[in-house]
């Protein structure tokens, strides 16, 4: 089992910045891609980004970029969501998700492993 705690979730204006942490402790060997979704209420869950953790190939959804950068620390077991210019449209619920495949997956099916999430607010 892969456990995976987010973080850094909170209140912000339109234009700010916030940057999500996500630890994965436990078979961390067993998983090579780590990813970001969102959910905000009565919407569908949605891509941000994912980003493999040997090579560092990183994709991300069209709504983010520019905006947000997904990265990783190897020693620390952490991936990053570092987000710019916060937009009314970005609130919700940020997962962290982690899998085995070799490349970033925007498919949830990709990952075999969610944290609970992390709050988003943004007020204008």
């Amino acid at each position: 089992q892969v456990q995976l705690v987010e973080s850094g979730g909170g209140l912000v204006q339109t234009g700010g910045s916030l940057r999500l942490s996500c630890a994965a402790s436990g078979r961390t060997f067993a998983t090579n891609v780590m990813g970001w979704f969102r959910q905000a209420p009565g919407k569908e869950r949605e891509f941000v980004a994912a980003i493999t953790l040997t090579s560092g190939l990183a994709a991300s959804a069209d709504a983010v970029k520019g905006r947000f950068t997904i990265s990783r620390d190897m020693a620390k077991n952490t991936v990053y969501l570092q987000m710019n210019s916060l937009k009314p449209e970005d609130p919700g619920v940020y997962c962290c998700a982690a899998g085995a495949g070799s490349l970033p997956t925007m498919r949830p099916r990709g990952y075999d492993y969610w944290g609970q999430g992390t709050q988003v607010t943004v007020s204008s």
